[in-house]
């Protein structure tokens, strides 16, 4: 891995991206800051790169989003993700992650073709939320992708979207929710020997494009009208869907 000016080029939106993502949309998309770095490093480094700096954008959103998460659903799961990381760090060296892509891709294009048919009246269903049950799923579904790819968002969105929150109590429980599993993520990682010398200078040069994406996230999550912030967010799950299929798939 070379820090050079094609690195810091492909290397600093990413990571902007991602703290924007997580800081001020939920995480749906941030995972797509792994696969962008892994252009210009072999794709082992990029998840050990990018743990780091998650970490980072985690704690910088944490206080500005305090106490403001739906505490029930964020401790679900959390609670579903910690057995989903174990899972992953068993699993990591043998699984076919791009079955989970698949899946988890098709689950999230699903669930925004189910409430675009549900707000245009062309099907009716209960408005009731998702079980515990299906939250707990979510959870381990969200630990393990989370861990073989960062990819721990749309599974996480899926079940927070079910339960009508407003707008900050739906990021404040991401934040939360990804702050716990990124922690449980890094002993892991580092058994699994994903952290070097080389990403560890890599993350101190990173570190400050991580910060002001998740400065920027904050803000524009303050800005942007709620109907505006679901309807972005939904977006967000249509495009992380279909790079996780199409990763998945290719």
């Amino acid at each position: 891995m070379t820090l050079d000016l094609w690195f810091f080029a492909i290397a600093a939106p990413a990571v902007i991206f991602a703290g924007v993502s997580k800081g001020g949309f939920g995480s749906g998309a941030a995972f797509a800051a792994a696969s962008i770095l892994a252009l210009v490093v072999e794709p082992g480094l990029a998840l050990g790169v990018m743990l780091p700096l998650l970490m980072l954008i985690d704690l910088a959103t944490l206080r500005p989003y305090w106490g403001k998460w739906n505490a029930r659903a964020s401790l679900l799961l959390i609670l579903g993700g910690l057995p989903g990381v174990a899972l992953g760090a068993l699993l990591f060296a043998r699984a076919d992650a791009d079955v989970f892509r698949v899946l988890i891709g098709a689950i999230s294009i699903g669930f925004v073709a189910w409430q675009i048919a549900q707000s245009r009246g062309w099907i009716r269903a209960s408005q009731v939320a998702l079980s515990k049950g299906v939250g707990a799923f979510a959870g381990v579904v969200a630990g393990f992708t989370s861990f073989v790819s960062h990819a721990g968002g749309p599974p996480a969105a899926v079940y927070l979207l079910s339960l009508k929150l407003t707008k900050t109590e739906y990021q404040a429980s991401t934040v939360l929710t990804f702050w716990a599993i990124n922690i449980a993520k890094f002993v892991p990682y580092a058994f699994l020997g994903m952290f070097t010398t080389q990403t560890t200078v890599a993350n101190l040069a990173l570190a400050p494009f991580a910060l002001l994406g998740a400065w920027l996230g904050v803000k524009a999550h303050h800005m942007v009208p709620e109907k505006l912030f679901f309807r972005l967010t939904y977006v967000l799950l249509v495009v992380t869907g279909t790079k996780l299929i199409w990763d998945g798939l290719t």
